[in-house]
């Protein structure tokens, strides 16, 4: 039973971050990026709410593996709320913010947490870097995108 319930409160958590960011910055949306210059390979908007949950229960998931794990230590719970706080400043950065070209400094600097996250969590649980492939892989997506509303505006 505590297992699942840490379970539980690793995804929850996880959820909360990526939730209260995007209720904190999702005024931006309609006010703000709706009006920017975009790439052609600019999903829909629809898109990016459930994609971020999946990535976000993944996160989770992750966290929980790393935890059990006899293993563990500081370090690797350092890098996982690294990258989880610069994922949380991203918005920030871009959507209240406005500044595009700091969010694509800022984005780059999370794509190298994650990718340290994945390498480092690789060594300890190979299941807990695994399941955040998507989210290195959506980032990268990001990362692009966020540099191509760079260029254009």
């Amino acid at each position: 039973m505590k297992k699942i319930l840490l379970l539980l409160v690793c995804i929850a958590l996880t959820l909360l971050v990526g939730g209260l960011s995007g209720f904190l910055t999702s005024e931006s949306i309609s006010n703000w990026y709706v009006y920017l210059n975009k790439p052609s390979f600019n999903p829909p908007n629809a898109i990016f709410g459930p994609v971020w949950a999946i990535l976000y229960l993944l996160m989770g998931i992750s966290l929980y593996l790393i935890i059990q794990s006899p293993k563990r230590s500081v370090f690797y719970l350092s890098i996982f709320f690294v990258q989880l706080f610069l994922n949380f400043c991203w918005s920030f950065i871009f959507f209240y913010y406005h500044q595009i070209g700091w969010a694509l400094v800022e984005i780059i600097l999370l794509w190298l947490s994650i990718f340290v996250m994945l390498i480092s969590f690789y060594r300890l649980n190979k299941w807990a870097a695994i399941i955040n492939i998507p989210y290195l892989l959506w980032v990268s997506f990001a990362t692009i995108l966020n540099y191509a509303l760079y260029v254009l505006n």
